[in-house]
């Protein structure tokens, strides 16, 4: 299945690229993409062209904070259509909850969700269909959404933490100044945002009553125009429910807006089932998760919504055909 994004996601890379030495539209090049992409940033293009765009430019450049640069100057327009769901709530709950449900529109390679607990509410990503590098993909991603959010704040927000599943780079000076007096931790389970759980039920000034129920009818014709599949669907949620350990096919349902069974017909009528898709999602998610040898293989097992280690170590060794330690040291 190939994923789309807006263009708008290459704001500032023209003007990144240069500044590191490289010739933008070379690069752009050599991984398929049209400089006419840049004239319209509502031009839908294949998210992987895009990420293998960002890694390739910053090591050609040598610069690892790429992905970083793009994002410094980022403001809450350039989600387009999305920016209307985030202004037009009144609270940031209700905010990042139409985000999720609606950020499909602006990139469908991205899976974001919410969760709350003892006081703290985390806002992570995690992108799909992945493969390789993805650090210039995540920071950039990253970044945008605490941009967004201090936008939406007020610039003197601070979230508790930024969090990051990569390893830390040689130079954390831009990550310093660009999420200045907020912890930024590396190696993490997660990639995104640390916030307060009051956070949450903050007042957004720029909800109007009136306006809101056109903005959402506006967002909900725009995603009834989705020609995504039931099996695509199903696919992203499965991403972002698996580590929450909710991944079950009612969950699913439910919030798709269709019971179980009418869930499974449409499956079965495009060649899937709920079970194979969840098993493709955690064979994606193991390669890369598997990658990081500092990240605990028990803590892989829960992130694939094992209940053990070892339930996750019998299957992986059934995908593999080696033992999780053995594909790790290989």
């Amino acid at each position: 299945m190939l994923n789309l994004l807006r263009s708008s996601t290459l704001t500032n890379y023209v003007e990144v690229a240069r500044a590191s030495g490289l010739d933008p539209y070379r690069q752009l090049r050599k991984v398929g993409i049209s400089k006419s992409a840049l004239l319209d940033p509502d031009i839908k293009i294949a998210a992987k062209s895009v990420r293998h765009l960002l890694e390739e430019s910053a090591q050609v450049a040598g610069v690892e904070d790429f992905g970083l640069r793009m994002a410094e100057t980022r403001q809450l327009e350039n989600l387009g259509p999305l920016a209307i769901a985030l202004r037009e709530e009144p609270t940031l709950r209700k905010a990042l909850n139409s985000l999720v449900r609606y950020f499909g529109l602006h990139n469908e390679s991205l899976v974001l969700r919410i969760e709350e607990a003892d006081g703290v509410a985390i806002f992570s990503q995690e992108l799909i269909d992945a493969r390789g590098s993805l650090r210039q993909s995540v920071e950039l991603g990253v970044c945008v959404m605490y941009r967004i959010l201090k936008q939406l704040l007020g610039a003197g927000w601070k979230p508790r933490g930024i969090c990051f599943t990569h390893s830390a780079p040689v130079s954390l000076a831009t990550h310093r100044r660009l999420f200045v007096g907020t912890s930024v931790l590396f190696n993490q389970d997660f990639d995104g945002l640390v916030l307060a759980e009051a956070d949450l039920d903050a007042a957004i000034m720029s909800y109007d009553p009136a306006l809101a129920p056109h903005a959402r009818e506006f967002l909900d014709a725009k995603m009834a125009q989705s020609d995504a599949t039931m099996p695509e669907k199903v696919r992203k949620l499965v991403f972002a429910l698996l580590p929450t350990g909710a991944c079950v096919a009612e969950r699913v349902a439910q919030e798709l807006g269709v019971d179980r069974k009418t869930m499974y017909r449409h499956l079965v009528y495009h060649g899937h089932s709920y079970s194979t898709i969840v098993d493709a999602v955690r064979v994606d998610l193991a390669t890369r998760y598997v990658e990081n040898r500092e990240r605990p293989l028990s803590d892989v097992a829960t992130l694939l919504g094992f209940a053990s280690l070892s339930a996750f170590s019998r299957w992986f060794s059934g995908r593999f055909g080696c033992s999780v330690s053995k594909w790790r040291r290989e």
